[in-house]
């Protein structure tokens, strides 16, 4: 893309896109990750979390004219996008960019939909907006890795916010230096910390990444500007939250290596890194057999990551979606690792809270981010171990169309919206056709 301030080269990209020249399988992917997402919404829509922030919204909303999914009530498209990206990413349960550990759909996709409900914009155009969007905030995010996160910064919420900009600003057709000035705009709103993660306070992050990056694209419409280097400047974005920013990351490849086409989706209802730690020892389950008395202790090993993420006490169903002891005793004790698995009162069982004291974490540097090492130390004195590398759901192992299907189906049941199933995923498959998303958004209402 040349040489330039990465926002410039970032708007120049996403004006000039032409959704004829996106790769086929690209266009597929963009529908994948707005089935996952919009399926996870759904599946919680009468969660406290979601019902409350409504009610806070509902009373400081302009026109309702956009849809709050799983709702009986329309807000307008920055009070929706709010709530629906707290909803889309509430149970840990939606897509993953495992290089930046980004959740890419909730911060964008939520922005573009409550826009497009808005102004008629057609579902290509959605699809377009998301593609570019996600390519932004997962390009951003590589470019400040690993230190943003590392300082704290919830990498979700803050380059989520530079997403939603960059595809609001593509729906709203904004000239190459608008949408520069949109990212620029988006780079004062980018907030999210790691450390209220286990709290409601996450749920605000992110759901103020889709509203942030949607009023940055409309103000830059309106003539609102930015510092050229508000991204990468001595005192702009990159500086101020982490490392010094590695533009390569951003600019090369820009439209031809996508990014965003390595998103992946989660069979499981907790943080990416914990997937290995289930998948190993759902393996060993099945190889000593379901009696969790045999099994006196667990070693559990991965990268500095999933130490820092999940070598936590488990104190509520926010700690059981991100905990290294609650993955292993899922796996080893009930097989399974469902919604339900991760609620209350599976928290509090005492079974599973008895075979977590079992449960001890290590760092194993050489392990990739995403993998990992079970062992398990027997009653006879035996060790049994297994690695896992590509979990189900990484981008080596990805889940499939069918697989997708049947994760909407099952947290649109969760919800209680069985009976809208299948509207809502027709409508997903065939959004690149409709003229508008009003077809889906009446699915997901």
């Amino acid at each position: 893309m040349g040489e330039g301030f990465a926002g410039e080269v970032l708007g120049r990209f996403v004006a000039e896109s032409c959704w004829e020249d996106m790769p086929s399988a690209l266009r597929h992917e963009a529908k994948r990750s707005l089935l996952n997402n919009l399926g996870c919404g759904l599946g919680v829509a009468k969660d406290p979390a979601v019902t409350s922030a409504l009610a806070v919204m509902r009373n400081f909303s302009g026109a309702p004219v956009a849809t709050v999914i799983g709702q009986r009530v329309k807000l307008d498209p920055m009070a929706a996008a709010f709530v629906n990206a707290i909803a889309c990413n509430l149970l840990d349960y939606d897509d993953t960019h495992l290089a930046t550990v980004i959740h890419p759909t909730a911060p964008v996709a939520p922005a573009l939909l409550a826009l497009a409900e808005q102004r008629g914009f057609s579902g290509a155009a959605v699809l377009h907006a998301f593609l570019l969007g996600g390519e932004v905030e997962c390009r951003i995010g590589n470019a400040v890795s690993p230190g943003h996160y590392a300082r704290g910064w919830h990498i979700t919420s803050t380059c989520g916010t530079f997403g939603a900009a960059a595809g609001c600003a593509k729906l709203l057709g904004l000239s190459a230096e608008q949408t520069w000035h949109a990212l620029g705009i988006a780079a004062s709103q980018a907030a999210g910390l790691v450390e209220n993660l286990p709290t409601a306070a996450k749920n605000v992050g992110v759901g103020n990444a889709p509203r942030n990056g949607m009023l940055a694209a409309l103000l830059a419409e309106q003539g609102y500007k930015a510092a050229p280097a508000a991204i990468e400047g001595p005192l702009g974005f990159a500086h101020a939250t982490g490392d010094t920013l590695d533009l390569a990351q951003i600019t090369e490849g820009l439209g031809t290596q996508w990014e965003i086409a390595r998103n992946t989706y989660k069979p499981y209802p907790a943080g990416i890194v914990f997937h290995a730690v289930i998948d190993a020892c759902l393996a060993l389950r099945e190889e000593v057999g379901a009696a969790p008395e045999v099994i006196a202790s667990v070693t559990v090993a991965g990268d500095a990551l999933l130490l820092a993420r999940g070598d936590r006490a488990v104190n509520n169903e926010r700690d059981a979606r991100v905990s290294i002891h609650h993955s292993a005793a899922l796996g080893l004790v009930r097989g399974r690792a469902g919604v339900a698995d991760f609620e209350m009162p599976a928290v509090t069982d005492p079974m599973l809270a008895s075979f977590r004291a079992k449960v001890r974490a290590v760092l194993d540097e050489s392990l990739p981010r995403g993998a990992a090492t079970v062992t398990l130390r027997l009653a006879d004195g035996r060790d049994i171990q297994r690695t896992v590398v590509y979990p189900r759901g990484s981008f080596e192992r990805p889940m499939s169309d069918a697989e997708l299907e049947q994760k909407f189906r099952d947290n649109a049941a969760i919800g209680g919206f069985a009976d809208r199933s299948e509207a809502g995923i027709a409508g997903v498959w065939g959004l690149g056709e409709a003229p508008d998303v009003s077809g889906l958004m009446r699915a997901l209402a």
